[in-house]
């Protein structure tokens, strides 16, 4: 991929970050992703490389995707639906927000609203309905004193079309939260295998 920018807006160019989608089917396994950037006017370069490790989901296990926040969330026309940058099935994110390379958790300003989406699979069937049941619990903690300062639960039997596959998609604004860093975890309870996940990822706020 190569980025040309004018000569008159690169000084401003250089003081945003840019973001950039690449979707890759792969097999179960662990890998190692290597992105170089070359600056092509020069000697310049930058690399980063991740170790990733794609699942491999059974039938009989309960499974979440990865949970992924945003800036923004928004559904997507059907023509467009599993299709362009940061479209997930029917939704876009626009502008995920990732751990940097350095550790550090993911930031967002205080003024912000932020976004989580998360797909949960592999919710059993009750045997006589026929039909699936589980509870979701969404808890945010303060890390620095490890105080919960938000729980909120839903169930799916409130929820229409709800299959084997569920699509979490949440969005919460942050002007209540003081700065410091925090981390989400949604918890998933199938009520008809009583298996049980709570994945988490941390953000901070600024």
């Amino acid at each position: 991929m190569k980025v040309g920018v004018p000569q008159d807006l690169l000084e401003q160019t250089m003081s945003h970050s840019s973001l950039y989608w690449k979707s890759i089917p792969l097999r179960p396994g662990r890998y190692r992703i290597d992105i170089v950037a070359k600056d092509v006017n020069g000697d310049r370069v930058g690399t980063w490389s991740r170790g990733i490790l794609v699942p491999e989901y059974t039938d009989d296990k309960l499974a979440s995707s990865s949970l992924i926040l945003a800036d923004k969330m928004e559904k997507v026309a059907t023509k467009n639906v599993g299709s362009g940058n940061f479209v997930i099935g029917e939704t876009k994110l626009a502008y995920p927000h990732l751990d940097g390379a350095d550790g550090k958790p993911e930031t967002f300003k205080h003024d912000q609203r932020m976004s989580l989406w998360m797909q949960v699979y592999n919710l059993q069937p009750d045997d006589k309905t026929k039909k699936t049941s589980a509870k979701i619990d969404y808890e945010i903690v303060n890390l620095a004193t490890n105080q919960p300062v938000l729980h909120s639960s839903e169930s799916t039997d409130t929820m229409s079309n709800v299959g084997d596959q569920i699509t979490l998609a949440k969005t919460l604004a942050l002007n209540s939260f003081q700065p410091g860093t925090y981390r989400l975890t949604v918890k998933v309870d199938d009520n008809v295998s009583k298996q049980q996940i709570a994945p988490s990822v941390r953000f901070a706020v600024e």
